[in-house]
Parts: structure tokens; C-alpha cells; sequence
């Protein structure tokens, strides 16, 4: 069975339709291949961070889909997150802040080579 590992790296601060296109297009393969049964690991990483408090309100044109691909969600990364004043957002959200690797200068990071390790494909928007 295939593993991909999808990274969301966009910044909704930007402004721009292609940061929001980005971060479609994301969820929009997380919810294929969890629709075919395969493994899916949804990641928001760097800039991305800041996307999890704004796709859990209900008003925002991702939200349905982002309860449609919710349990794919492996984390939010914590140290990306404090960078990026995304911390309290992402705690609200319930989601799970990962500080699994520790990086010179930040408060721990999603340790995106471990999904290399595993085999997962890795898919960055």
C-alpha cells in the first residue's frame, strides 16, 4: 500500500488565491487517497501552521473539507508554529502540536525525514 506524507507550507497571510489554491489541492489528495484506502499523513509545516485556525471556522470555503480529511491530519508542527505565531490557534484547534525533533534555535519540529524513513512519498504545496 502506498504512504504519502502531504506538506502544507503556504502562508494564508500572503493573501493570495494561490497560497488558498495550495492548501486545496493538499486536502484535495489527502481526501483521495483516503478515499482509496491509502495511508495519508497531513502535515502544516513552516508558514502553514497559521491555516489551522482559519480552516476550522465554519464560514471558511475549506472547512467541510477539512472535517472530510480531519483524521489525516498528523500534526501541526510546534516549533513552525511559535515561528509563526500560529501556537494558541493550533491548541484551540485540538490538533496535535509535534515537537519530535529537536533543531538548533527552535522549540522542536515534525521530523519530516522519519516519513522518508518509512517509505511515505512526500508531497509539499
Amino acid at each position: 500500500m502506498s504512504k504519502t506524507a502531504i506538506v502544507v507550507l503556504s502562508d494564508p497571510k500572503s493573501g493570495s488565491e494561490e497560497a488558498l489554491g495550495r492548501l486545496f489541492n493538499a486536502m484535495f489528495v489527502a481526501y483521495e487517497l483516503k478515499e482509496k484506502g491509502q495511508e495519508v499523513a497531513l502535515i502544516f509545516q513552516g508558514a502553514g501552521t497559521r491555516w489551522v485556525g482559519e480552516i476550522v471556522k465554519a464560514d471558511h470555503p475549506a472547512h467541510n473539507l477539512y472535517e472530510a480529511i480531519k483524521d489525516t491530519i498528523a500534526g501541526v508542527c510546534g516549533g513552525c508554529a511559535d515561528v509563526f505565531g500560529a501556537t494558541a490557534a493550533a491548541k484551540a484547534t485540538g490538533l496535535s502540536l509535534v515537537r519530535e525533533k529537536e533543531i538548533p534555535g527552535t522549540t522542536g519540529v515534525i521530523n519530516l525525514s522519519r516519513y522518508l524513513d518509512e517509505g511515505y512519498r512526500l508531497l509539499t504545496f
